[in-house]
């Protein structure tokens, strides 16, 4: 189960978090809990490795957007670089953003079920 201490152990910015929530800590954490099994990170993966850089833009700005919300600081401060090299449609290697992305989540999943 996440809680506000392991958030905190993560990097997130809680009380911002909160805030944003008007300070429903119950509200933010099941908000948390449902960006945690979001499995948007793997289709975007996919979308990349399909070069299907459109479509992984549009899926990338709106993790950041999710992650930016809750202050999964950790989590938005890779998919905003992230999405500003899909923005730009680089041809680059995405690899080491996108692993970065999935190990970050894994220690955040781990963090839930500790």
């Amino acid at each position: 189960m996440i809680t506000i201490e392991k958030l905190n152990r993560f990097g997130a910015k809680t009380e911002e978090g909160l805030s944003r929530c008007l300070n429903e800590e119950s509200f933010y954490l099941t908000l948390v809990e449902s960006a945690i099994t979001d499995e948007q990170i793997n289709t975007l993966t996919e979308q990349i490795q399909k070069g299907d850089l459109n479509a992984a833009f549009e899926t990338s700005h709106a993790l950041k957007g999710i992650y930016a919300n809750l202050s999964l600081t950790p989590l938005y401060d890779i998919t905003h670089e992230l999405t500003e090299h899909l923005r730009a449609r680089e041809n680059m290697d995405y690899t080491p953003l996108t692993e970065k992305l999935s190990a970050s989540m894994k220690e955040l999943m781990q963090l839930a079920e500790a």
